[in-house]
């Protein structure tokens, strides 16, 4: 990962792990050890899953800008599959409140969304290449 990458990961991972300690306080509170179980498996799958997801569109963005935006969308689609799955097969959970799992996994998908946004506002990246060359442009 480079630096703006790594920038990008700190910004979103920082207030979602803000967020998620929040919400295994609430969860503790109202939920007892269950809860605050169920709410801690629900921060983990999301850091998770979105750094992973983060690599994985970094990795396919030195690749090309097409196989940047398919990890993109391939990333989210299975990201939300599997969260699906995982709500559903933690919906008779015992062990951990799995209300609170789910809310957390809500909570804290938010908390990631908006820190990665304003991450990368903050970047300010070229997306244009201010040295390349442009063929048919004289100079030569």
């Amino acid at each position: 990962m480079q630096g703006n990458d790594v920038r990008a990961l700190k910004g979103a991972a920082i207030p979602t792990l803000v967020v998620g300690l929040v919400a295994v306080i609430v969860a503790a509170i109202l939920g007892g050890g269950t809860g605050a179980l169920g709410a801690a498996i629900g921060v983990a799958v999301v850091a998770g899953f979105f750094t992973a997801g983060l690599v994985a569109v970094t990795w396919a963005g030195r690749v090309s800008p097409q196989m940047m935006m398919l990890a993109a969308v391939l990333g989210y689609l299975v990201k939300v599959i599997l969260l699906m799955v995982l709500l559903s097969v933690f919906r008779d959970a015992t062990a951990f409140s799995p209300r609170a799992f789910g809310w957390s996994v809500v909570v804290c998908t938010i908390a990631w969304t908006i820190g990665e946004v304003r991450a990368f506002l903050k970047l300010k990246m070229l997306y244009v290449d201010p040295g390349a060359k442009v063929p048919g442009q004289g100079g030569g």
